[in-house]
């Protein structure tokens, strides 16, 4: 069986449980899902029907199941959002982004400094909503933007509206894309952190942007939109992949925006064929990094209740797929991602069989079943599912 559209979910940071591997990455024992519900018994109907029951470590109620489903390892060198998101779509990390554990050294940011025009603040491995409280004060007082990182191959530059104008902002993180993090250091991610408020209330906007690194390798919006068919992104999914191979995007700055866009994109594609993808972030950058279970907890069941009116859109010949980039324990040490298998629920009307889909050796299963799914080949990694699927 084949679809004429293929819709992706992306939970961002919700794993269902250490990988094989986690004891390298420092992450032996974690499990997100597993940890949550085990403080805050989840309410997830919808996606326990999709089958979450039965690859979570989640509390038992009855349930029919109408999903397959399975879980995914991740093969590439890292634990992020990049990584995650390029395997999917075939393209394997082998050599880690670099990262700073002890901050940005001085060379590179003096080049910040040459090629922007700008000074800085902070140069430092935080939080985000810690930062901007703690040096916003300076940050008014100097017009200088706020430098960060995490234990993420991230370069942040964080800045209040009224300090530095939004596209302002933006033409920092272009420059610092393009000019200043190269070479050696070639992060995954540059990212404007805009923000507004006042002192001890200062608020993160939804005008986050990300600025990835460009992939070298071939992936799967490329094969599609080549063929001639949409490929449409939702979220963060365009700054994720440059751009490359996408037809079309629309950022939105949270979950409820992300599923109005998803849904609103799915009904406006109904006549061609091709590929919907978003990303849904709350999960892990309002709740995961911040160690809040309960605020995890309650936004898992919130995207589950949206789900409820979403999953009666799908038609018979569309085929929708829900994973996660990577774990974020809330329980955990730290605030970094964990490195976790993650979910995979499969959904299409047509189906008539909740299939087990095991456990799927890379992401790339997953886009190597829209391969099969569209007859455009083969990746160089992935097994696709398609035919597994009744």
């Amino acid at each position: 069986m084949k679809f004429k559209r293929i819709i992706v979910i992306v939970m961002d940071s919700v794993g269902a449980g250490d990988a094989p591997d986690a004891a390298a990455f420092g992450d032996a024992g974690a499990d997100t899902v597993g940890h949550i519900d085990a403080r805050v018994p989840l309410r997830v109907p919808n996606l326990r029907r999709l089958g979450w029951g039965n690859i979570a470590h989640i509390h038992r109620e009855p349930t029919e199941v109408i999903g397959s489903y399975g879980l995914m390892e991740e093969q590439s060198a890292g634990k992020d959002t990049t990584s995650g998101h390029w395997e999917f779509m075939g393209n394997i990390v082998e050599t880690p982004f670099p990262t700073f554990p002890h901050a940005f050294p001085p060379d590179l940011l003096q080049a910040f400094t040459e090629k922007t025009g700008y000074g800085y603040i902070g140069n430092e491995i935080a939080s985000g909503t810690e930062i901007i409280e703690r040096l916003g004060p300076d940050h008014f007082r100097t017009g200088l933007p706020i430098i960060y990182t995490s234990a993420d191959s991230v370069f942040q530059i964080a800045a209040h509206n009224d300090v530095i104008p939004l596209d302002e902002l933006y033409r920092i993180c272009e420059i610092t894309r393009k000019e200043v993090c190269v070479g050696p250091y070639e992060v995954g991610r540059i990212i404007a952190r805009p923000f507004i408020g006042t002192q001890g209330h200062f608020i993160r906007t939804g005008d986050r942007r990300d600025y990835s690194r460009l992939p070298k390798k071939k992936m799967v919006f490329s094969y599609l939109s080549e063929s001639g068919r949409f490929v449409a992104g939702v979220g963060k999914i365009g700054d994720i992949y440059a751009h490359i191979g996408l037809t079309e995007s629309y950022h939105t700055g949270d979950n409820p925006a992300d599923m109005k866009a998803l849904t609103e994109q799915l009904l406006a594609h109904r006549d061609r064929e091709g590929l919907l993808m978003a990303n849904f972030v709350d999960f892990d950058s309002q709740y995961g990094h911040r160690r809040n279970v309960e605020g995890y907890a309650a936004c898992i069941e919130a995207f589950d209740n949206m789900l409820g009116h979403f999953l009666p859109l799908v038609q018979p010949d569309e085929l929708l797929m829900i994973t996660a980039d990577h774990g974020n324990d809330p329980t955990w040490k730290g605030t970094d991602h964990t490195r976790e298998r993650v979910p995979l629920v499969v959904y299409s009307p047509a189906l008539t069989e909740a299939v087990d889909l095991g456990i799927r050796k890379t992401y790339a299963d997953l886009g190597q079943t829209i391969m099969d799914n569209f007859s455009l080949g083969q990746l160089p990694s992935g097994t696709g599912f398609l035919s597994e699927l009744r």
